[in-house]
């Protein structure tokens, strides 16, 4: 039996023991490298997260700083945007107001003219004084009618009243609006239009005012005595519209912008006709507004010009035409009541109405009108719109409404005279009773011709 040596154990013992101490040892030599190791990575890792974090606070500051200035912006277009409008229709009211206070003057020029040639006849020297007058008054209300329709189209406030429409009849109009100038001028007007019929979808107003425009256009260019042709034919599906003139052309590098609103070619001293630079934009868009085009063309100055429509053809066919009633031939006399402020066209259309047979009172505010339309049985009244005290539009409702009182109030034909020529203006002049609206400075001949109408309305009751 062997004995058990205690010392041997013990031996042993711290031998085992020595081995472990001397690996915890190396264990603790090594943790601190693998420490700083992962403290390392850790700095490494906090380093790229504290650059990510400052890159997305920088990202972060830039989209509050793009966001300020899309609001800012947001808010500055908005606001450009209710400028342009304030503006538009400030400039809207404005030229609607210069037109009404331009108009009122050409009111009694107008009739004046009319006056002086029932005086003194067709011919001599007061007759040619009086077409001198009515020319020029013409000539001033077209360019008027230019200068708003061109603010009436920038601002989209011109509708069409589309219709099938014979091309040979806004060509006849075109020609008669514009004949008296071309005789003036001792021109010579030549017009080969197509042996067919050929309609257009239009509107007859402004497709005869846009020919008329260009006729006039290639009068004032054209020197006197000079030569203007007017020529039509169909092409294909569409008809083609062609002002040509041997006048003072135009040149090269005033080609491409002769459209753009106020351009003008060089002025000639000898040439007296001015304009605005207005008429052949307005013709551009009306042209435009059909779904059609315009086209000028010259070989240059000092050599003529030549103007282009091209419109699509109408597979409809074209009312035919009435022939317009002429005034009336009956020898009644109207009683009629003539409500103007400004007192010298209000006079020269009495005086006008009165030569004609017709009696005539007067009234120079809305007030005093209307009173005197309750006070006396008229036929007829011609009230002006804008009006002292009250306008013409609260003369006539107020009027038509003492209709449910007094039946001849119902009766009354009533023909407003305005310098305001919007269509607005003279939709609600009708929604307010008027049975016709004429804009100043009205031609004679249409004035009576309405009085006529109504005398024989009056006298078929």
């Amino acid at each position: 039996m062997g004995t058990y040596d205690e010392s041997a154990a013990g031996s042993e013992q711290r031998s085992v023991m020595g081995d472990q101490s001397g690996l915890g040892a190396a264990l603790r030599d090594q943790d601190p490298y693998q420490r700083i190791a992962a403290l390392e990575a850790e700095l490494s890792h906090a380093r790229i997260l504290v650059r990510e974090r400052d890159r997305l606070e920088e990202q972060l500051v830039q989209l509050r700083e793009a966001n300020e200035h899309l609001v800012m912006a947001t808010v500055s277009a908005q606001s450009l945007r209710d400028l342009a409008e304030a503006t538009n229709r400030r400039q809207t009211e404005f030229l609607a107001m210069l037109a009404h206070e331009l108009r009122n003057p050409l009111a009694p020029l107008s009739m004046s003219a009319s006056l002086l040639t029932s005086l003194g006849g067709t011919t001599g020297k007061l007759a040619h004084v009086a077409g001198v007058v009515r020319r020029q008054v013409d000539h001033m209300a077209r360019l008027l009618d230019d200068l708003l329709d061109a603010a009436r189209i920038s601002s989209g406030k011109i509708t069409l009243a589309v219709r099938p429409l014979a091309l040979g009849a806004a060509l006849d109009q075109a020609v008669e609006t514009v004949a008296p100038r071309i005789r003036e001028r001792g021109q010579q007007l030549q017009v080969e239009l197509p042996g067919e019929a050929l309609t257009i979808e239009g509107d007859p107003v402004r497709l005869t005012q846009v020919f008329a425009n260009l006729l006039g256009n290639a009068s004032k260019y054209t020197g006197d005595g000079g030569a203007i042709v007017l020529r039509a034919w169909r092409d294909d599906q569409d008809v083609v519209v062609q002002v040509s003139d041997n006048g003072t052309g135009i040149g090269a590098d005033m080609l491409p912008q002769v459209f753009d609103l106020f351009i003008q070619g060089p002025r000639s001293l000898a040439r007296s006709e001015g304009g605005l630079g207005i008429g052949l934009n307005v013709v551009r868009n009306l042209v435009g507004m059909h779904g059609g085009s315009v086209t000028a063309d010259s070989a240059g100055e000092g050599r003529g010009s030549s103007f282009t429509v091209r419109l699509p053809l109408s597979g409809a066919a074209a009312p035919v035409a009435e022939p317009p009633a002429g005034p009336s031939t009956g020898e009644a006399s109207c009683r009629i009541l003539l409500v103007e402020d400004n007192v010298d066209a209000c006079d020269t259309l009495r005086t006008l109405l009165e030569l004609a047979g017709h009696e005539v009172a007067v009234a120079y505010d809305g007030r005093a009108g209307l009173e005197e339309a309750r006070a006396r049985r008229y036929d007829i009244v011609i009230c002006d719109i804008g009006l002292p005290g009250i306008d013409g539009f609260a003369v006539m409702e107020q009027l038509r409404a003492d209709a449910s009182t007094d039946p001849a109030a119902g009766r009354l034909f009533a023909i407003a005279l305005s310098g305001y020529g919007q269509s607005e203006d003279r939709e609600r002049a009708l929604e307010a009773g008027f049975d016709r609206y004429l804009v100043k400075p009205a031609a004679p001949a249409a004035l009576l011709a309405l009085v006529g109408q109504a005398r024989e309305a009056r006298q078929a009751a």
